[in-house]
């Protein structure tokens, strides 16, 4: 038991973490908690402290909407937040949508279609196009574009309010993503994604790769929803420093050999 919580200690903390908030939002709907009240686009921590969707403020911006204050600093805080300390956490840590992926990731690679599909049909770029489109859909339309047809956001309400739409969300791209195109949504598609790696570059906390302890059995990259990001495996010792990281821990977990672990980012042996 000890042995399995410890190969799996990281997919249970993301697990406990994404379940642990989206009680707290269904709490605040349901029973009135205070403690994490709104959804994922806008919130209040402890009816205090302010938190805003900062993707969903650029489209709002770009829509013309005038942005209330607490929306703003909300919005402020968590850039700040994955900016300089998380990466693209989010998608691994807080996203809902995770869980849908990952559990067709862990189905895709027992039935072995990882092994049929030897090439991805489409690019991994494809989500800044689609950030960028929603930007200027947002600008042409007068709204939030990709909020009003997000399927992380109606997941997100259908698990808090219970609104149909999410549930049909949550079976669409799990599907997707088992029978179509590997980590479809979440590593081709989805622009919230896109938008956490351009922000998340600088972020302290990084993956290190040591190549003098690798076997190069590549476990790593088996379960590893953005493979390009370990192209150091078995070649040289260094830091994951591309945004697309998702700091999820699954490469660290799965490593027999010490070879992956958490760090914080080396930024003085990075301009030598």
């Amino acid at each position: 038991m000890t042995k399995w919580f410890y190969k799996h200690r990281f997919l249970i903390s993301r697990r406990i973490t994404q379940i642990t908030l989206m009680l707290l939002y269904f709490g605040a709907n349901a029973w009135g908690w205070s403690i994490l009240a709104g959804n994922l686009s806008a919130s209040s921590l402890l009816g205090t402290i302010p938190l805003a969707d900062p993707f969903a403020v650029i489209q709002m911006l770009a829509a013309g909407a005038l942005i209330a204050t607490n929306i703003a600093i909300g919005a402020v805080i968590i850039t700040l937040f994955y900016m300089f300390v998380g990466g693209r956490a989010f998608c691994s840590w807080v996203c809902p949508v995770n869980i849908i992926t990952d559990s067709a990731a862990y189905l895709r690679r027992a039935l072995g279609f990882n092994r049929i599909q030897k090439k991805q049909p489409a690019s991994r770029s494809l989500r800044y196009w689609v950030f960028g489109l929603s930007i200027v859909l947002s600008a042409l339309i007068g709204v939030a574009a990709f909020e009003f047809v997000s399927p992380v956001a109606m997941v997100h309400r259908g698990i808090i309010f219970g609104l149909g739409f999410g549930w049909a969300a949550m079976v669409v791209i799990f599907l997707f993503d088992l029978f179509v195109l590997t980590n479809g949504w979440c590593g081709h598609i989805c622009p919230i994604g896109g938008f956490y790696s351009l922000i998340g570059r600088l972020s302290l906390i990084r993956v290190r790769h040591f190549e003098e302890r690798c076997t190069i059995c590549m476990k790593c990259k088996e379960v590893c929803p953005e493979k390009d990001v370990l192209f150091m495996v078995g070649k040289s010792s260094e830091q994951v420093l591309m945004g697309e990281c998702t700091n999820c821990g699954r490469c660290v977990e799965v490593c027999d050999d010490d070879a992956l672990n958490f760090s914080i980012r080396e930024f003085i042996k990075e301009t030598k």
